[in-house]
């Protein structure tokens, strides 16, 4: 027997499944850019610059500004994923209660264990 979500809760499920996806693409976005930020080779501009700096304040303050521009980029970039995950962590929190899950951006009710009846959010004949 297929199971069903109530008539009641079809407009906002319908809503918080929009909002789940719209909340994975910016985070997909976000850790992308933080990994980005991570694998930049600023700091080694930086260090090359310090290791050359003993002379110079010039290169000294070069050295401290590729450097703060590097943890500088990796700070947004991890505060900006914080934050979308927030939001996603809280539309899952939602879908928990309901009784259902998510595995990548498909939904599935939370007792299907081998993941082999998928929820359309969309379809009426979900809804009883």
């Amino acid at each position: 027997m297929p199971r069903t979500i109530s008539e009641q809760d079809k407009f906002e499920l319908q809503q918080n499944f929009r909002r789940y996806l719209k909340y994975q693409d910016q985070y997909d976005s976000a850790f992308s850019t933080l990994k980005q930020s991570r694998a930049s080779r600023v700091w080694l501009a930086g260090l090359a610059t310090l290791l050359i700096s003993f002379g110079s304040e010039f290169f000294l303050g070069a050295s401290a500004a590729l450097f703060g521009v590097y943890f500088y980029r990796i700070a947004t970039a991890w505060y900006s994923s914080f934050q979308v995950d927030e939001g996603r962590e809280e539309v899952l929190r939602w879908f928990s209660s309901k009784g259902l899950k998510f595995e990548g951006r498909i939904l599935y009710f939370r007792d299907d264990q081998k993941l082999e009846n998928p929820v359309d959010p969309f379809s009426d004949e979900v809804y009883a």
